[in-house]
């Protein structure tokens, strides 16, 4: 009874251990390992406002950031700024923006950055907004963003599907 009582004890112990192990290993959320550095919003009255800042991942694991909401804005889209010598063109990011894991992606005027569309009202120098970062995964990153002076980068719009112009 011993024998098997102590057999018992050792496969129920085995099998926690590789549930907790595994568990760690596929229940990890995106937004659980990233923080949003420095993370500021320009200024504006017109329909859209970017916001820039430093993405860190502290995880293991990669994490992409496919976009995000805003009470501030009706949509939030992931847009990076492409083009040659000539015109910059800002446009949606396909595929989003890419963490690798244990590094960082900077969100930056002329480059990739988020961008708040169909604002709700004026964003106001020195005024905060709520901004929330959806992963990939479906799991989200709430951050409070100040609204800072900024002209823009003079890159034109292209939407990918109609949008404003």
């Amino acid at each position: 009874m011993r024998k098997s009582l102590l057999g018992l004890l050792t496969v129920a112990l085995l099998s926690a251990g590789c549930t907790s192990t595994t568990d760690e290993h596929t229940d990890h959320a995106m937004a659980s390992e990233v923080v949003f550095e420095e993370q500021w919003a320009s200024a504006g009255d017109g329909e859209m406002a970017a916001v820039f800042g430093t993405l860190v991942n502290n995880g293991h694991h990669e994490a992409r950031v496919v976009s995000g909401s805003s009470p501030a804005a009706g949509r939030v889209e992931v847009h990076e700024v492409a083009g040659d010598a000539g015109a910059k063109t800002m446009r949606p990011k396909e595929g989003g923006i890419v963490l690798p894991a244990g590094g960082s992606h900077e969100l930056v005027p002329g480059g990739d950055h988020l961008m708040l569309m169909d604002l709700t009202a004026p964003l106001a120098v020195g005024s905060d907004i709520e901004l929330t970062v959806q992963f990939e995964d479906g799991s989200t990153l709430p951050v409070t963003v100040q609204v800072r002076d900024f002209a823009g980068a003079n890159e034109e719009y292209q939407p990918e599907h109609g949008g404003h112009g």
